[in-house]
């Protein structure tokens, strides 16, 4: 069984035209030009050297021999040993400092491509899986980057070698030229033909790339779990399946590829055959000689050299420009959520908040808040309870503007949050998750996350404050503790107060604490408990919590479930009220007995 998340972004209204990519993949080598002309230079006398041996060779088999011109002949022999030593160091810059070339521009979109990830929302992670961008960000632009080395200089010298060779060959015998004439036309109906059904293949293993790719990436970040549920065989099916789909895209590639190679050699060969077919008719005719007809095959010889580079192009290029439209297509997602033209940072934040019939939904589709009305004081501590599902933490999220409202308006001390910056409105707003997410690094990294300019005093007293300080003292390193992906090293209870710790190095005048300390034993979280309610005085606090003794004295209650808000009120308000909430608190309070 497959479950593939489909890739949202590979869609497209139509294929797009091959022009629409060339220029934004050729502004890439506008900060490297200097590199890139370099490299068409020496690619340019690369391509003089290869069509002077032809003439050189002929010069000097109908004249210097013939006539006895010895010391001319070891001079002409002497100088095509210096252009080929010229070439050699030529061919090394082009092949050093253009893979140079390459590596910058790959560093270039890269960079362009991260920098772009993390403008996106909440939503666009939603839907798109995380292999897939893994692969657009690696396996993808190193295939560009190839293209963006070999490809002008393929393309450069095979065009250079071409016309000059054509040229030569013209004046050694027009009526053998001919024959090439008529052969070229051939070829490139042949190549355009087979690219066409190349990049569609190539196309479509970049699909089944990054499918595989994110089948690893989930496996290997679930293995856990897989061993837990004695899953492993499953996951063994699960990815052979997803193999499959690759072997026969990367086979249907080849096949393609396999064409437009054999036709090529056949094609080419097919001319080199027919010029001395013709020549030979020439010579007995008297219309040509023999060193006439050696240096127009040698002029062939150079001449199928660049047939074969553009042949090598055509697939560098089918594959870098499928890699380059799938950056293309990820570049050109734009973000939802942004600041306005005359977006203003928020200061001197009091921390008053207020939902004015807010409605939201994802997609468009099922609304997880309708017509919400809402109004949190500077400096008051407001519970949100309810059942899963109810909207609690999607009403959290609005805040920070992590997505946008479908409807309505949400301020902060009377500003509407989209018309502030969102670096200013974010920075006043720290969030503890249920789901604590820690980077593979050290302690002391994960927590100055926080606040990347803190010292590390700061860092071990935000530590102390979350209880967590004698814990870090007790590991082998202290705070330079590594504490592997995700933090597997750590404790649910410790990975949850590194989290907490992040918040006190923040200390922003709005708090959102998101089951916040679900992962902890009772002890430490009554030690927890008391240093929100310390952090939380005279700041705005939001409390997303199922275990209600956590929230008893907060200073409002919201019950929230599918159908919007229930009851507002003080803990001591509903219970007399014997509603909903007071319903949720006995039933806790049995389960807990």
């Amino acid at each position: 069984m497959s479950n593939h998340k489909k890739d949202t972004i590979s869609e497209a209204k139509g294929r797009p035209s091959l022009f629409s990519f060339i220029r934004p993949f050729a502004s890439y080598y506008r900060p490297h030009w200097r590199l890139f002309a370099l490299d068409m230079v020496c690619a340019l006398l690369i391509a003089a050297i290869d069509l002077l041996f032809p003439l050189a060779s002929r010069a000097a088999m109908q004249r210097y021999l013939p006539e006895k011109y010895y010391t001319a002949f070891f001079a002409v022999m002497g100088a095509l040993i210096a252009a080929y030593i010229l070439r050699a160091g030529l061919q090394y810059f082009v092949s050093y400092w253009g893979h140079v070339l390459g590596v910058n521009m790959e560093a270039d979109m890269r960079r362009d491509l991260f920098s772009h990830l993390q403008t996106l929302p909440f939503s666009f992670y939603d839907k798109n899986r995380t292999g897939h961008l893994m692969s657009r960000v690696i396996n993808d632009l190193f295939e560009i980057v190839e293209l963006a080395h070999h490809g002008p200089e393929d393309l450069f010298i095979s065009t250079v070698t071409l016309i000059g060779a054509l040229i030569v060959l013209i004046t050694i015998q027009w009526k053998l030229a001919l024959i090439v004439f008529v052969m070229v036309p051939l070829i490139v109906m042949f190549t355009a033909k087979r690219r066409r059904k190349m990049s569609q293949a190539s196309k479509k293993v970049k699909e089944r790339t990054a499918n595989i790719n994110s089948d690893i990436e989930s496996s290997i970040s679930g293995i856990r779990a897989a061993k837990a549920f004695n899953n492993e065989h499953y996951e063994l099916e699960r990815f052979e399946e997803g193999n499959q789909r690759f072997r026969g895209a990367k086979q249907t590639f080849y096949r393609q590829m396999g064409i437009f190679s054999a036709g090529m050699d056949f094609l080419m060969n097919l001319m080199t055959v027919c010029v001395i077919t013709f020549g030979g008719i020439l010579i007995m005719a008297n219309q040509m000689d023999l060193i006439d007809l050696i240096t127009f095959t040698l002029y062939i010889s150079a001449f199928l050299q660049p047939v074969r580079r553009l042949s090598n192009f055509v697939e560098q290029f089918t594959v870098g420009m499928a890699g380059f439209e799938r950056f293309q297509g990820l570049m050109a997602v734009k973000p939802e959520i942004a600041d306005k033209p005359n977006a203003k940072p928020i200061t001197n934040v009091r921390g008053d908040i207020e939902f004015k019939n807010v409605t939201f939904s994802y997609d468009n589709d099922v609304q997880v808040l309708s017509g919400v009305n809402l109004r949190i004081k500077s400096g008051d501590t407001l519970a949100l309870v309810g059942p899963s599902g109810g909207g609690k933490t999607t009403l959290c999220h609005l805040i920070p503007r992590f997505y946008d409202v479908t409807d309505g308006v949400i301020t902060i001390d009377g500003k509407n949050i989209q018309d502030l910056t969102l670096s200013s409105l974010r920075a006043s707003i720290g969030i503890v998750q249920q789901e604590v997410m820690l980077f593979a690094g050290t302690i002391m990294e994960n927590i100055r996350y926080g606040r990347i300019d803190a010292t590390d005093q700061e860092v071990i007293a935000a530590a102390k404050r979350a209880e967590i300080h004698n814990d870090i003292l007790q590991m082998p390193d202290g705070y330079q503790s590594y504490v592997g992906e995700r933090g597997i090293m750590l404790s649910g209870g410790q990975k949850q107060r590194i989290s907490i710790a992040r918040i006190f190095l923040k200390n922003p005048p709005i708090l959102i604490l998101d089951e916040a300390t679900s992962a902890l034993d009772t002890i430490t979280e009554s030690r927890i408990q008391e240093a929100f309610t310390d952090l939380s005085k005279g700041r705005t606090t939001l409390i997303i919590a199922h275990r209600l003794s956590t929230v008893r004295e907060a200073d409002s209650i919201v019950y929230i479930d599918s159908e919007g808000i229930r009851e507002t009120g003080t803990h001591s308000q509903l219970m007399e009220r014997d509603g909903y909430y007071s319903s949720l608190v006995k039933t806790q309070m049995l389960t807990d007995n």
